[in-house]
Order: C-alpha cells, then sequence, then structure tokens
C-alpha cells in the first residue's frame, strides 16, 4: 500500500538540538491541518502587533492560524513536487517570503478576503516605522499633563517647562516628519499625545484547495471579491 504525501519524513538535521522537538511538532501540525482543512491562505503582516494576532484566532476557533519561521513552515508544507505533503502545494510553500502567515480554514475563499482584507486596526507606531506625515505640536499649555511627567517629556527632547504650575510648550515642536524613519523617542512622544500612526492589517497573497492547486490574490481579486461580497446578503511559532 503507498504511502501518503503526508507520511514523508522531514529531516531537520541543519537544526540544533534545541527546539528539534517543537519544529517537528509544528511540521506535523501544518501536515495535519493539510488534511483538515478545505482552503490554505498566505498573508503577509504589516505591522505586526501579537496581540492583534491572538485577537483573530479567537474570532476564528474553527480555523488554524501558523505565524513565524518561514522555513519550517515551507518543510511542512514541502517546496519541491518531490516532497510537497499534498498535489499542488510546494508552489505555496515558495510563496512564503517576509513577514507572513498561514490560514488554514474552510471558509469560502469569498469569505476570507472579505473578512481578512476588511480587518485593519490603528496602533501606535515603533521606533523604525517609516511616518507617512508630518506632525507639529504648537506652542502652549498642555493641561492633559500633569506637572510629574514635565521632566520625562524635557528627557524626550520637548522644549517644555512649569509656568503657573502647568507643563507648557515654549515653542512649536516637530516631533516628526513625513518619509523619515521614528526614533524611540518620537515613537514615544505619538503615544503620550495619543497619535497612532500604524495600522495593523493581512495582506493576502495566494490560496491553495486540493481542486485548483496554488493561486496567486492580485489586488484587482481583492477588489473584486470585495464588491461581489458587498452586493450579497447574507504556530513556527503558534501565538
Amino acid at each position: 500500500m503507498p504511502k501518503s504525501k503526508r507520511d514523508k519524513k522531514i529531516s531537520l538535521t541543519k537544526t540544533s538540538k534545541k527546539g528539534i522537538a517543537l519544529k517537528q511538532h509544528i511540521i506535523d501540525d501544518i501536515r495535519t491541518c493539510i488534511d483538515k482543512y478545505a482552503r490554505i491562505f498566505v498573508f503577509s503582516v504589516e505591522n505586526m502587533r501579537n496581540n492583534k494576532l491572538k485577537d483573530l484566532r479567537e474570532e476564528w476557533k474553527d480555523s488554524r492560524f501558523f505565524f513565524g519561521k518561514n522555513k519550517i513552515m515551507a518543510l511542512g508544507m514541502g517546496k519541491t513536487r518531490e516532497d510537497e505533503a499534498a498535489d499542488g502545494i510546494h508552489k505555496l510553500a515558495n510563496a512564503l517570503k517576509g513577514q507572513c502567515g498561514l490560514l488554514f480554514t474552510n471558509k469560502s475563499q469569498k469569505k476570507v478576503q472579505k473578512l481578512l482584507t476588511d480587518y485593519s486596526e490603528e496602533d501606535y507606531a515603533r521606533s523604525g516605522f517609516v511616518v507617512s506625515e508630518t506632525i507639529v505640536l504648537p506652542e502652549g499649555p498642555l493641561p492633559d499633563f500633569s506637572h510629574a511627567i514635565e521632566p520625562h517629556l524635557r528627557q524626550l527632547g520637548m522644549p517644555t517647562a512649569l509656568q503657573k504650575g502647568v507643563v507648557t510648550l515654549l515653542q512649536d515642536y516637530e516631533v516628526c516628519k513625513s518619509g523619515q524613519a521614528l526614533t524611540p523617542e518620537q515613537a514615544r512622544i505619538l503615544k503620550l499625545f495619543g497619535r497612532p500612526l500604524a495600522t495593523f492589517r493581512l495582506n493576502l497573497i495566494g490560496y491553495y484547495s486540493k481542486k485548483k492547486g496554488y493561486l496567486p490574490i492580485t489586488i484587482d481579486d481583492d477588489i473584486a471579491s470585495n464588491e461581489q461580497a458587498e452586493m450579497e446578503t447574507e504556530n513556527v511559532d503558534e501565538t
């Protein structure tokens, strides 16, 4: 009786002994999910936030998310025709580039595209984030801040002082400039002033099904899918 593709053993000889068991567990999990779910979606992540992915997992309890080391996820699927765990899935494995993840699900393609492309949340930008706008704080009192935080604002580089017990900005202050990466101090100032500039977002790259194999998803596909959906009535480290 011939062995199924998912029964092929994966070699981790290039991996250090520490962590081999965990990586093998992830590979086995991925191969189990290949058999269990009808579709697999690969997506990239903008402004990665672990807590946001955790929320998604809670919302999609009937599906399975994997996010982590691309090499381990690719090993689970197989990167060549000879090694692949299912027919044509090596094309999906080779689409894993950069910061991306996998979604195993039985939901329809249109539903997944609609839900994931619509899912986005604003968050505070971190150091290294390239901003798309210039933000300038106007000279004057800052009544929302207590006097105790004034030394910290000066430490961050802001020209502040206490005037009659009120934290005051002594002159207009440019926090950040469009097109430039944030420093840790700038990121902290933006958070203190309640200015979220980053958006956590998932961008679909492609999907795999046993019937169709792997198909890339283009921007036009996303737009068309969203328009159609609106007309209808109706862990590699796992965190």
